[in-house]
């Protein structure tokens, strides 16, 4: 193939589509959920602080499609824009048409409760109530919960015990083991000195705390931290059978590829744009190919570290814009009006990484869909 895309930093040759044994059923090896991203609706009004506007039909097709992979889908988190666009009436939309779907095709689906529904000065039993609230609509759509770091949490609570007590209600209300959620402040810096410890290793061990109270009603905690040895010393803390879910977009392959002492399961938001690489990768891992899942993993470790360079939390922008490059949606338009968030010399250097990690299925596609962005931001392409 000699398909060359002028860049501003040079012309670029694309390479051909990988041939990938991609799965058609659920990964084994590993429990692995991708933090899916939502469609905006290009016609609605979704500029800042607007209620968001969601193409739900786009939406819903892409979570298919993961499934479809052999993936699981994590609804309503961060990556969705959680907090940071999606309002709570989008959300629990967002939940209860996921919940249909997953029952439609008998996918794997997990959902964030959160308390981003409050309005007013947070309180210690306001908190409580709203993550129940949440709760009760993730179980009723038939999805696995994740509790969510909480900003209004993480403002009202004193310290750990605060942290202790709200959960602790929280998960007697679950009617199934759930999922904590341990969200660094480099993706939201409002969760600075959550768990209520004065450093991370205090809160290890308020979370330590809390997972062995409740031993039985936890299914794992999602960690998204960016230190892998952070992660693993708590993976290997961890009481037996509770999952370490990792959020670290910096090491994944490592982590989930394990040790001779274990290895972490997944959840992750780089998994939304590396979906078919990753699935082919965990398949090679399920029949026991560590080569093959390291030779197709290792080339996304750029990609991800770019996707999610500082500022953290606009790494959304660059999901969003990858599955418009990659044919998933026919737009870059986000709720929030979050595709500014990024920078056009970031975006270039993420379709450079994104090509040479075998994630646009489409060469001409995206060639031509990065050439006409380049046109409206007013480089010669």
């Amino acid at each position: 193939m000699t398909l060359v895309l002028r860049l501003p930093d040079g012309p670029h040759r694309l390479r051909a589509p990988a041939v990938l044994d991609v799965p058609d059923r659920p990964i084994t090896s590993r429990v692995v959920y991708a933090a899916a991203h939502v469609v905006a609706d290009p016609l609605g009004d979704n500029r800042p602080g607007a209620p968001a506007a969601v193409d739900w039909d786009t939406t819903l097709a892409f979570r298919r499609h993961l499934w479809s992979l052999g993936l699981g889908v994590a609804d309503a988190m961060d990556t969705a824009q959680r907090g940071m666009g999606l309002d709570w009436h989008a959300t629990r939309e967002l939940i209860t048409r996921s919940g249909a779907e997953a029952r439609a095709v008998g996918g794997r689906l997990a959902c964030g409760v959160g308390t981003d529904h409050l309005t007013g000065p947070p309180s210690l039993p306001a908190v409580i109530d709203a993550y129940q609230e949440q709760l009760a609509v993730v179980e009723e759509a038939g999805a696995r919960p994740i509790l969510m770091a909480s900003r209004a949490l993480a403002a009202v609570a004193k310290g750990p015990e605060d942290y202790l007590h709200v959960y602790g209600e929280v998960i007697d209300t679950a009617s199934q083991p759930v999922i904590l959620h341990w969200l660094g402040e480099m993706f939201d810096p409002a969760l600075a000195g959550y768990w209520g410890g004065a450093n991370l290793d205090d809160a290890t061990d308020t979370v330590l705390d809390l997972i062995r109270e409740n031993e039985p009603r936890v299914d794992g905690i999602k960690v998204s931290l960016l230190d892998a040895d952070r992660e693993i010393a708590l993976r290997r803390a961890l009481p037996e059978g509770v999952r370490l879910y990792t959020g670290d977009d910096f090491h994944y392959p490592d982590l989930i590829r394990g040790d001779e002492a274990g290895h972490s399961d997944a959840l992750l938001g780089v998994f939304d744009p590396i979906a078919e690489v990753a699935a082919a990768a965990l398949r090679a891992l399920d029949v026991g190919d560590t080569a093959r899942y390291d030779a197709l993993m290792e080339p996304t470790l750029p990609l991800a570290r770019h996707l999610f360079a500082t500022p953290t939390y606009h790494y959304k922008t660059g999901v969003v814009f990858l599955a418009w490059l990659a044919g998933h949606q026919t737009h870059f338009t986000m709720v929030a009006g979050a595709q500014s968030g990024r920078s056009v010399p970031h975006l270039t250097e993420l379709f450079r990484l994104a090509d040479a990690a075998g994630v646009l299925p489409d060469p001409e596609l995206a060639a031509h869909r990065m050439r006409q962005f380049l046109q409206v931001s007013g480089v010669d392409a």
